[in-house]
C-alpha cells in the first residue's frame, strides 16, 4: 500500500519526486524518504510526512532519483525502517511496495554471507540481493535478485554513476508515465498528472528500464511491448480547489460523479439501459466480492439486483472466498474494486477465472490490473479519490449496481421506465442534501462528544448503517458499529446507555413500521437518537431527538440519499475532534498487500 516513485529526465529529480510523493500520499505516510544520483547515491528519509522532509532537504541538481512515503507492514515507522534501503556499499537504493514472504530466510543467508542490515523491514533484502548478483549490469543484477524472491512487489532501484532506472512488479502496480525527454514510474496515476497523461501499465513480471531517452520493458529475458494509454484524469481533479479536505470535495462532487457514471448507459428515448455488455452469457446465479466500503455497495448491489432480476445473488468478503473451499456453478462473479489493485480483490478474481466462472469487474481506474484479468469490465468514473476515506466512488459504485440490475431486469416497462426517470433525477436530490450542510453539521458536533455509537436499518439500508459506521471509525476514532435494527436485542442492548447514540436510518418501505418499534426499544434505554428520514415522514419526530431530512425517492434508491448525509455527518464529526481526515491513523488507499 506504500507509494513508490522514480524520475529519469532533464528536470531537477528532487523537487519532481517530492510533488509526487505528496500525490501517492495517501497511499500510506508513517514514513517517507528520497535517494538521488550523482557520483554516489544520497538518502534522505525520515518517519515524518512529506512536507516535513522537504524543508529539510538541501539542493541538489540531480536528474535522476526514486522516493517513497510508507504503510508500514515490516517494523514500526522510523527512520531505520523509512525507505529507501540500500545496500552495504550504499551505491544501490530501492524502493519497494508490497511483501516479501522469504525475507527471513534470505536475511540469514545474506547476513551468513556478510552483509550488515540496518533495518526491521523486508525491503532491504532486495538491494542486498542486487549487491550480491551485480557485476556491472543494474538490469541483470535485479533480475537474478527476482528469482530470489517469494512474494508480492513493485520495486526500483537506482545505482550511483548508473543513470538509469530499473523497476520490477509482481501482484503490486505500477505504472511509467510517458514525458517530452523524461520518464516516471509510480504506483499510481496521480503521482504522474503533473507532468503527462501518457502512460504504460505494466503487467505481472515485468521489467523496465528507463533513461531519459528511451524505456525497454522485458519479461522472462525477453524484450516485450506495452500499450500506451491517455489518463481520462485532469491535474485539476486531483487538488482540493478551495475545499478544507479532499474528502469535503470529494462529497461535493458526487451529483457529477452519478451523472457521469450513468451517462452514455441510458438512452435518451426509451427506458432502456446499455451497458455494453455480452449478452449471450448464461448463468444462474451471481456471485459479487469485495472488501471494505465497496463490500457494502455489493450488499446493496444483492438487494437490488434480486429485486429487480429474480436472479439469486451472493455477496462475499474477498479475503474471505480466497480461504474457502466455494464450490461454484455457473456463476457470474462481480468482483467490485474502486482502485482495481485491491489485493485480495485480485486474488478473488484469478480464483474465479481459475474455477471457469465468467468475470465482470466494476472499478474506477482505467487499465488496472483488474481490468487486464476480468472478462468484461465497467467503469464508474469517478475520478481520482485521494482521500482515504471513500465517498464518490462508494456512490459511484451504487449507480453502477443500479445501472446492472435495471439492465437485467423484468420487462415490466412501466416500472422499469420510472426507476430510470428517477436514477436520472438523483443527481438533483444528492444536490438537495448537499445544501443542508451547515444543519448536517451541527449534527456531526453533536457526535463528535461521544465515543461510541451504534448505526441501524433494515432491509436494503442495512449496508447504509455498516457504511455509516465504518466511516465514523475511520476518520473521526469513534467506537461505531452498524446492525440490522432487529439484532440490537441479541446481545448489544447490553451496551445502551446515555452515552451511546444510535443513528437509524429511516426509509418509507416495508421496513418501516418494524423499524419504529426498534427505535422506541433503543429510546426506552435512554439512547439518544438520530434519524435519517425523508422529507413529509411527520412520525418519525414522534421518536427520536434529532432528524436529518433527505429528499423523498423510491425505496429502492434511499441507500444514496442515506449514504450522503452520512458521509457528511462523519467528516463534521471527524473535523470537530480534530482528527486527519484525509489521511486517519493507520490507513491507507489502495490494500495492495494481503
Amino acid at each position: 500500500m506504500c507509494g513508490i516513485v522514480g524520475y529519469v529526465g532533464e528536470r531537477e529529480a528532487q523537487p519532481v519526486l517530492i510533488n509526487c510523493l505528496k500525490r501517492l500520499e495517501y497511499r500510506g505516510y508513517d514514513s517517507c524518504g528520497i535517494a538521488l544520483l550523482g557520483g554516489s547515491t544520497e538518502v534522505y528519509k525520515d518517519a515524518v510526512r512529506i512536507e516535513a522532509l522537504e524543508k529539510s532537504l538541501r539542493p541538489n541538481d540531480s536528474q535522476t532519483g526514486i522516493g517513497h512515503t510508507r504503510w508500514a507492514t515490516h517494523g514500526k515507522p522510523s527512520e531505520a525502517n523509512a525507505h529507501p534501503h540500500t545496500d552495504c556499499t550504499g551505491k544501490i537504493a530501492v524502493v519497494h511496495n508490497g511483501v516479501v514472504e522469504n525475507f527471513l530466510q534470505l536475511r540469514e543467508q545474506l547476513t551468513n554471507e556478510g552483509h550488515v542490515f540496518r533495518s526491521e523491514t523486508d525491503t532491504e533484502v532486495i538491494p542486498h540481493l542486487i549487491e550480491k548478483y551485480y557485476e556491472g549490469d543494474l538490469e541483470q543484477a535485479v533480475s537474478r535478485a527476482l528469482v530470489d524472491i517469494t512474494g508480492s512487489y513493485a520495486f526500483i532501484a537506482i545505482r550511483a554513476d548508473c543513470r538509469e532506472v530499473v523497476a520490477s512488479r509482481k501482484d503490486s502496480p505500477l505504472i511509467v508515465g510517458i514525458g517530452d525527454k523524461e520518464y516516471l514510474i509510480a504506483s499510481d496515476v496521480p503521482a504522474v498528472l503533473d507532468y503527462t497523461d501518457r502512460v504504460v501499465y505494466l503487467e505481472d513480471g515485468d521489467t523496465v528500464v528507463i533513461t531519459s531517452a528511451s524505456i525497454k520493458i522485458t519479461r522472462n529475458g525477453e524484450q516485450v511491448t506495452r500499450a500506451e494509454d491517455r489518463i481520462p484524469w485532469s491535474v485539476d481533479e486531483a487538488q482540493k480547489a478551495g475545499y478544507d479536505h479532499f474528502m469535503l470535495k470529494e462529497i461535493h462532487e458526487q451529483p457529477k460523479v452519478i451523472r457521469n457514471t450513468f451517462a452514455g448507459h441510458i438512452s435518451a428515448l426509451e427506458p432502456e439501459i446499455d451497458l455494453d455488455m455480452r449478452k449471450d452469457i448464461d448463468f444462474d446465479n451471481i456471485l459479487i466480492l469485495a472488501c471494505g466500503t465497496s463490500y457494502h455497495a455489493a450488499l446493496v448491489g444483492k438487494h437490488v439486483i434480486q429485486r429487480l432480476t429474480q436472479i439469486p445473488v451472493a455477496v462475499d468478503i474477498a479475503s474471505e472466498f480466497n480461504y474457502s473451499d466455494t464450490v461454484l456453478g455457473n456463476t457470474l462473479v462481480i468482483i467490485i474494486t474502486q482502485s482495481g489493485e485491491t489485493a485480495d480483490c485480485m486474488r478473488a478474481l484469478k480464483k474465479a477465472k481459475e474455477l471457469g466462472c465468467h468475470t465482470l469487474v466494476i472499478t474506477n481506474v482505467v487499465g488496472s490490473s483488474a481490468t487486464r484479468i476480468a472478462d468484461e469490465v465497467l467503469y464508474i468514473k469517478a475520478g481520482p479519490e485521494i482521500s482515504v476515506a471513500a465517498t464518490k466512488s462508494f456512490v459511484a459504485q451504487l449507480i453502477m449496481l443500479y445501472l446492472l440490475a435495471l439492465s437485467r431486469a423484468s420487462a415490466d416497462v412501466r416500472s422499469r421506465g420510472s426507476l430510470i426517470a428517477e436514477l436520472r433525477q438523483l443527481p438533483n436530490k444528492v444536490h438537495e442534501i448537499l445544501d443542508r450542510e451547515v444543519e448536517i453539521a451541527e449534527h456531526g458536533r453533536y457526535l463528535a462528544r461521544y465515543e461510541s455509537a451504534f448505526f441501524v436499518a433494515r432491509g436494503i439500508n442495512f449496508p447504509i448503517a455498516l457504511e455509516g459506521a465504518l466511516k465514523v471509525k475511520e476518520i473521526a476514532y469513534i467506537h461505531a458499529e452498524g446492525y440490522p435494527a432487529g439484532e440490537l436485542k441479541h446481545g448489544p442492548f447490553a451496551l445502551l446507555t446515555p452515552d451511546t447514540p444510535v443513528i437509524a436510518i429511516v426509509a418509507k418501505d416495508n421496513t418501516y413500521e418494524t423499524l419504529l418499534a426498534n427505535i422506541k426499544e433503543i429510546k426506552a434505554r435512554e439512547s439518544p437518537v438520530i434519524a435519517i428520514a425523508e422529507e413529509g415522514d411527520d412520525e418519525i419526530e414522534k421518536y427520536v431527538d434529532f432528524v436529518i431530512r433527505v429528499p423523498r425517492v423510491d425505496p429502492i434508491f434511499s441507500p444514496v440519499t442515506a449514504t450522503v448525509a452520512l458521509h457528511l455527518l462523519a467528516y463534521y464529526t471527524a473535523k470537530e475532534r480534530g482528527c486527519s481526515i484525509d489521511t486517519p491513523r493507520n490507513l491507507a488507499k489502495s490494500v495492495t498487500v494481503e
